[in-house]
């Protein structure tokens, strides 16, 4: 069936119906697929309808270091293609239908693969896949354009934060973030990472105090150790306090409760994270620790799946028209510094750094030695900036007790 498709393409006008996204070099085997791309050269070059001899001696210019056994394996190949006779378009849909079928089913049956061994545990891939073919296993191409009236520009390009920071030296350079953003804050251990999530979201005039649908999914600190931090963020109260007058903090964290939900998200990836927002609609989500959601297999190096991770949670922000906020360590590098930078990223200096619209990096003051009481003051450095443009460091206090970030 593939040597008749690969016969059929190298005429110009059957090449421009099935061009692309409705014929791709997946479809076809190994050796087939080099024949593929000579005539995707050819027909970028010369834009018209080309022979079986022709794509051969292009073939063969192209690729002079094959060995013998190749020319004569190619040679063979190209001798049953010249025997192909082009397809009509009905029996090259059906023809293309069978080989989509091979794909899609070898797509299910690795993704069946991954469930049986524990290395998916969401359905969305599944889901997209189904989404992505039709019934006759081709894909399914029927878009949906774009709204680009004015009245829906205008408002899709409203400066004005949706979710404004609660943090006034933060709030006078970047007032805050919208749906569709993935905003990456970065620290080293112990600075105060779920501390400023929590005073973000749960402390007075927070993300969850202006109406917003909050997420948060941990896989660093047990979810009721993080839960506690927004408990003190939204009443003030240190624990102390709260178990001695829990009706009080009751009341005061009434305001916030059903606006927040927490989830502990231990060993769970990013289609899972996608199947939660598709599921649950919330206006922010809280990924802490953003890298752990990462899968790993079928990168050759850490930092490409930990780039694929924020390209996965930036995707996800601007389908299911949310804020994202992606948390993660700085490398050591980082250490006793209170001007940070990009580079700093653990695992990945750029990768992730490339699809954030914001980048918050914490810093604490240097311990001094003979100082019992770590210093409170947090330095918070924008170091990317695509909402306001401005770039430099804040300055705030953090209460450890309450989990508040203060001006």
């Amino acid at each position: 069936m593939e040597l008749s498709l690969i016969r059929s393409l190298m005429d110009k006008s059957f090449y421009d119906e099935h061009r692309g996204a409705k014929c791709p070099d997946r479809l076809f085997s190994k050796d087939v697929r080099q024949i593929k791309t000579a005539i995707d050269k050819a027909m970028d070059t010369y834009e018209r309808t080309v022979t079986p001899d022709e794509i051969e001696a292009l073939f063969i210019s192209n690729n002079p270091s094959m060995t013998t056994a190749q020319k004569q394996a190619y040679s063979s190949l190209f001798r049953q293609i010249k025997k192909e006779q082009p397809l009509g378009s009905d029996i090259a849909q059906e023809v293309l239908s069978k080989l989509f079928q091979q794909v899609v089913g070898e797509d299910i049956a690795n993704l069946g693969f991954d469930y049986v061994n524990g290395a998916k545990s969401s359905l969305e891939p599944l889901r997209n896949i189904l989404e992505h073919y039709g019934d006759d296993f081709t894909p399914n191409l029927n878009i949906e354009w774009e709204d680009i009236d004015l009245d829906t520009l205008l408002a899709k390009n409203d400066l004005e934060a949706r979710w404004t920071f609660n943090i006034p030296s933060l709030t006078r350079k970047v007032e805050g973030v919208n749906a569709g953003h993935l905003i990456e804050i970065g620290a080293r251990p112990n600075t105060g990472k779920t501390s400023f999530h929590a005073s973000l979201i749960a402390s007075p005039n927070g993300f969850a105090h202006q109406g917003a649908n909050c997420i948060i999914l941990c896989n660093e600190e047990g979810y009721h150790r993080v839960g506690a931090r927004y408990l003190t963020a939204s009443t003030g109260m240190e624990m102390r306090e709260i178990k001695a007058n829990p009706s009080k903090a009751r009341d005061l964290y009434a305001p916030v409760k059903d606006k927040i939900k927490i989830k502990d998200a231990t060993g769970r990836d990013m289609a899972w994270v996608e199947s939660v927002c598709k599921a649950y609609k919330p206006d922010v989500v809280l990924l802490d620790m953003g890298d752990k959601f990462a899968r790993t297999g079928g990168f050759a190096r850490a930092d490409e799946a930990l780039k694929a991770n924020a390209v996965h949670a930036r995707q996800i922000a601007k389908q299911h028209e949310c804020a994202v906020f992606y948390m993660s360590q700085l490398s050591a590098e980082a250490e006793g510094k209170v001007i940070l930078n990009q580079a700093m990223m653990e695992g990945s200096r750029t990768g992730k750094a490339a699809e954030a619209d914001l980048m918050i990096l914490i810093a604490k003051n240097p311990q001094v030695e003979g100082q019992d009481e770590e210093d409170s003051q947090r330095h918070l450095n924008v170091v990317k900036n695509k909402l306001s443009g401005w770039h430099g460091s804040v300055h705030c206090e953090l209460d450890y007790k309450t989990a508040r970030y203060e001006a």
